[in-house]
């Protein structure tokens, strides 16, 4: 890694430390999503460097949908146990038990569903900030969030309803009920990510890495063929090599060909791509009725 990109994370890492530090400041009762996915493992980096030795200012929050990949799930407890943090855990199997959550058929996707755990979360611990992984570059709808995102007592986003952030000034500011959801790394992209992660030598969850999968070819898509997601009748399974881009909840998540086994040649693949991160590997972004915008504006993260 060239000097010009050391200088460039330097500057992404100072802007986010000092991000966490103002929550610190401002909110509180803030939270850190955490799901074991890359983004938020460099957020707990950045929380370590922010806050060491003293312990993180906030709990860990997780919302599992219940569908999550199972090396990401033993990943997430095991990085946390490391830490020695506290991790909150909701369910959407819990919202859907308690009648919260209702599906329209059993194997539909549970990733929209999380904003009803989220908000009941919030709302369960009065959470005024919620700290997350989101990134701009990662779909157009997260483009338009500010830093320090305003959310109304029902937990919802309006664009048009934003604070102004002049000068990196950060208004936490929030009513009862009310919260802001926090973007740290908003300025950074999928590359930084990774080349942030070979900086500091992060462990991360082994699906990220090329290895075999068996997988069926749907929608533009590698769909990988597990009990949520069987193959059709009319689809033939294949056993390629393939890693994820993103983590996610299995019915919703597609992984990509690949033959990377280290962060290095992870990088490298980045750097190559012309495909967004959400655009080849989350089927629930590519259909209008599901819409990342319409998620946010009802309590999604």
């Amino acid at each position: 890694m060239n000097a010009v990109s050391l200088h460039h994370l330097a500057w992404l890492e100072s802007e986010a430390i000092h991000i966490l530090r103002e929550v610190a400041g401002q909110c509180a009762n803030p939270a850190l999503l955490f799901s074991g996915g890359k983004d938020s493992l460099v957020l707990l980096r950045l929380a370590e460097k922010a806050f060491r030795p003293a312990r993180f200012p906030f709990p860990l929050l997780h919302v599992d949908t219940g569908h999550n990949f199972p090396e990401v799930i033993e990943f997430r407890d095991r990085r946390v146990a490391e830490l020695g943090e506290r991790l909150i855990v909701r369910t959407v199997d819990e919202s859907i038990a308690q009648g919260r959550v209702v599906l329209r058929r059993a194997t539909e996707s549970r990733n929209a569903h999380q904003a009803v755990t989220l908000l009941d979360a919030i709302a369960e611990f009065g959470f005024d900030a919620c700290i997350g992984g989101a990134r701009r570059d990662e779909e157009k709808a997260r483009a338009k969030e500010r830093i320090f995102s305003f959310r109304d007592e029902f937990g919802q986003w309006d664009p048009r309803q934003q604070r102004p952030e002049l000068w990196d000034l950060y208004n936490a500011r929030v009513h009862a009920g009310e919260h802001v959801r926090v973007f740290p790394i908003s300025n950074w992209t999928e590359l930084d990510i990774w080349q942030y992660i070979d900086r500091e030598r992060l462990d991360v969850p082994s699906i990220y890495f090329a290895h075999p999968r068996r997988v069926v070819r749907r929608r533009n898509a590698w769909v990988p063929v597990t009990e949520l997601t069987p193959a059709r009748d009319d689809e033939r399974t294949q056993t390629l090599s393939m890693r994820f881009r993103t983590v996610g909840d299995i019915t919703c998540t597609a992984p990509v060909a690949s033959t990377a086994l280290t962060v290095g040649a992870i990088i490298a693949e980045t750097a190559a791509t012309t495909i967004t991160e959400r655009g080849a590997t989350r089927l629930d972004d590519q259909t209008n009725d599901a819409s990342m915008e319409l998620r946010k504006r009802a309590g999604y993260f």
